[in-house]
């Protein structure tokens, strides 16, 4: 069974060869731990078993100034500066009329280049699990866009300006993942978004904010990727387990970070709760275990994480945070992916590996063909 295989068993929650495991990491840790193995890029992703690999559109746009102090800029105008990312400097809709609104200057879709991203994803015959599409933040970018007081405000005094600055946010990101999807997707097996809709305690809004303005959305990339054959996974932080039985109802595939240490999210309450419902990714604790603990910790808390959530498939072994950070010691990740290996075989507790052949045989649908029909007709 190759990662693909492995990869798409676990969403159809049924048992592969052995537990898939995830790998995101930032930068800065990749740098280091490419140095201390020795290892180029491939050679890394190998030897950490990473079953997955990403393909990204490019930008091609107007040429963008950052000025001094800006780190980074989001498609919106939004310039952020600061550690990684950064954090808007300005938040530019703050107190926006509707017409503001509507004359914003949008940016343009036709700005990412997709013409690449084919050739990449098929690169690796078929061999591991694809992620594509774009990330599309839209709940932070509307955080960026008024600043986070004013939208909460906003949502109560003024919904249908909300209403419009998702639909723009939410439009751009649908027609750049559509191009993705229309230039590559036979050869892409999973559309990954992400929006961290949690804080350390509870959902950032509640469940009936979240359904009145954010489901619909999320509903129409989620659809997107199903109308193109492909699985949908959130990537989303946070102590967020009341959202859960939403996403769920929207047909949403996979769940991904899922931080133990966060209220209501330690695995075994997910996987008794929704683990034959949604596939699940990481709760491996990358704050109080990947970077503060020892190789032996990591390796007990690894083998008790997965324990727990292999049983019926349905399970991505992987770390608690999106990016692996540059403090987390390489030996602590050598020993967590180890321990993934080691543990996570389905074989060595007698269970049977079974491989549908539609997974791995997955069609094109006709929407994924380049014709005058796609599905964003008619919205």
């Amino acid at each position: 069974m190759n990662s693909r295989d492995r990869v798409l068993t676990a969403f159809a929650h049924e048992e592969p060869d052995r537990v898939p495991a995830w790998c995101g990491a930032s930068a800065e840790f990749w740098e280091k731990a490419k140095r201390e193995l020795r290892l180029d890029d491939e050679g890394l992703r190998e030897r950490f078993g990473d079953d997955f690999r990403r393909v990204f559109a490019r930008y091609a746009g107007p040429p963008i100034e950052l000025p001094e102090g800006v780190t980074s800029v989001t498609p919106f105008g939004v310039f952020r500066a600061g550690f990684g990312y950064g954090q808007p400097i300005a938040h530019p809709l703050a107190g926006a009329s509707l017409a503001e609104v509507y004359a914003y200057p949008w940016p343009d879709p036709g700005w990412q280049d997709v013409s690449q991203i084919r050739d990449e994803a098929a690169r690796f015959n078929g061999q591991y699990a694809i992620l594509g599409g774009d990330w599309s933040p839209f709940w932070h970018d509307l955080i960026d866009l008024l600043g986070m007081e004013t939208m909460y405000l906003t949502m109560y005094d003024r919904p249908e300006l909300i209403d419009a600055l998702v639909e723009h946010i939410v439009a751009y990101y649908y027609e750049v993942s559509r191009r993705i999807f229309d230039a590559a997707g036979d050869v892409i097996d999973v559309f990954f978004i992400g929006n961290d809709f949690g804080s350390q305690r509870s959902p950032l809004v509640s469940v009936a904010m979240f359904r009145r303005f954010l489901l619909a959305p999320l509903r129409r990339l989620v659809d997107l990727g199903h109308a193109y054959g492909l699985r949908v996974m959130l990537h989303c932080c946070g102590a967020f387990a009341e959202l859960i039985p939403s996403l769920i109802e929207i047909g949403l595939d996979g769940l991904h970070a899922l931080q133990p240490c966060c209220d209501a999210m330690q695995p075994r309450r997910l996987k008794e709760q929704f683990g034959g419902q949604i596939l699940l990714n990481g709760a491996i604790d990358s704050h109080h275990v990947l970077i503060e603990g020892t190789p032996d910790l990591v390796r007990q808390r690894t083998a008790e994480t997965i324990g727990v959530m292999m049983p019926g498939g349905g399970y991505v072994a992987g770390a608690s945070h999106d990016c692996i950070l540059p403090e987390t010691p390489v030996e602590n990740v050598l020993a967590m992916f180890d321990t993934v290996r080691e543990h996570g075989s389905y074989r060595r507790f007698g269970h049977r590996a079974h491989v549908d052949p539609h997974l791995t045989a997955r069609p094109v649908p006709a929407a994924a063909r380049k014709t005058s029909q796609h599905p964003s007709s008619g919205r």
